[in-house]
């Protein structure tokens, strides 16, 4: 019995043998074709280099709203968080007894008025007196002195009725500047102390236009010195340079803006400088302590080579693209990024003009193998040394 299965086994072996031999030999003959990718070259394009920051949106003015004299709080005539116009009564502070303390000041000052024109017709009589010798100069000089007392007591009191006018006018406390005022932190009916060190009563911020502060370093410092210098003109750290913004939630920088100010000294600790720009913000988009992102010029124009950013691979420190080469080989050439314009990517190095970047199949392409490159919009071309398409 084994030698029968031995016998049968040998019989399929010989008549199987020719035709996977055959399989085999066809499949080195007519293998594979190579994978099919668009290429394109390098656009060449006048770029600025940029460089970005990280920084958030503080209000031109801010203000804590106190009470300048103390008393009941009346009434409130603002809504929370409505937008409110410079000198819009926010707050009223019961009047009464300041329209008292104000009665108070000018019926005292008709009374110094009064003695002042008492003073002042007794030292004219006098005059003609102590020249007929019927009173003495010292009478004289006592009436002249009682006059100068009554010109002080008229002044003084003149002073207190502006102060009492003051006092009743601060009664009602108005917006300092226009903005969005926040809520109110007391309620009407409370009793309110006056002062740098009383309760704050609401916060107003300006709205329109939105300061943005950053930090930067030295050598972006020094960088932004000397692209601002135009002539004979001294250096103006930055002052004269564009600025372009985008928000946490937006692709593009779309808000222009200029810069306004930069400090007057580097902080020892962190090694960097405060710059500010300012954007307008008519919309009310920006909102103080909001973040952002800013665009600065760091070079002047240049033309640059940029690629799809989708061409761009990476692997474990490095970027880079495949470049297929004339006889159709991918090759792996490692480049220096640069940043992003309308959706390309500049390439500081690694690549020439003439380059054929891989644009898509890059999942398809490995380093020397050999690829069919179709140029975009192109009809494809086999690879130099592929075999040709069998005719149907």
């Amino acid at each position: 019995m084994p030698s029968l299965i031995s016998a049968r086994f040998f019989a399929l072996v010989l008549t199987l043998g020719p035709l996977l031999a055959a399989c085999g030999d066809g499949q080195k003959a007519g293998g594979p074709p190579p994978p099919t990718v668009t290429v394109a070259k390098p656009v060449t394009q006048t770029v600025t280099d940029l460089d970005e920051y990280v920084g958030r949106f503080i209000a031109v003015d801010a203000v804590e709203v106190r009470a300048r004299v103390a008393g009941q709080l009346e009434a409130v005539h603002f809504t929370d968080g409505q937008k409110i116009a410079k000198g819009d009564l926010l707050f009223t502070i019961d009047k009464r007894p300041f329209e008292n303390t104000l009665a108070q000041a000018r019926a005292n000052l008709l009374t110094a008025q009064s003695n002042l024109e008492f003073a002042t017709n007794d030292l004219n009589r006098g005059s003609q007196l102590v020249r007929e010798k019927t009173i003495s100069e010292q009478v004289f000089d006592q009436r002249a002195q009682t006059k100068r007392n009554a010109e002080a007591s008229v002044a003084a009191n003149e002073a207190a009725v502006r102060q009492a006018e003051l006092d009743l006018q601060f009664t009602e406390v108005r917006a300092p500047v226009g903005g969005r005022i926040g809520d109110r932190r007391v309620s009407q009916g409370n009793l309110v102390a006056s002062g740098a060190s009383a309760p704050v009563l609401t916060t107003i911020v300006s709205t329109d236009p939105m300061r943005f502060e950053f930090t930067f370093d030295e050598a972006s410092l020094l960088r932004y010195d000397r692209l601002s210098k135009t002539g004979d003109e001294g250096a103006t750290r930055g002052l004269s340079l564009p600025v372009k913004l985008r928000l946490i939630d937006e692709q593009e920088f779309k808000h222009e803006g200029k810069m306004d100010f930069v400090d007057n000294a580097i902080a020892f600790g962190s090694g960097t400088i405060r710059g500010r720009a300012v954007f307008d913000n008519k919309n009310d988009t920006f909102v103080p302590g909001m973040f952002g992102r800013i665009q600065i010029p760091a070079g002047p124009p240049a033309e640059a080579l940029l690629v799809p950013d989708a061409a761009i691979g990476a692997d474990q420190t490095r970027k880079f693209v495949f470049v297929v080469e004339e006889d159709g080989t991918a090759k792996q050439s490692y480049v220096t990024l640069g940043p992003v314009f309308g959706g390309k990517r500049v390439i500081k190095d690694g690549l020439t003009p003439d380059s054929r970047v891989v644009v898509n199949g890059l999942m398809r392409v490995r380093p020397g193998i050999k690829v069919t490159p179709e140029e975009e919009g192109a009809t494809p071309q086999p690879a130099s040394g592929a075999a040709p398409a069998a005719a149907k």
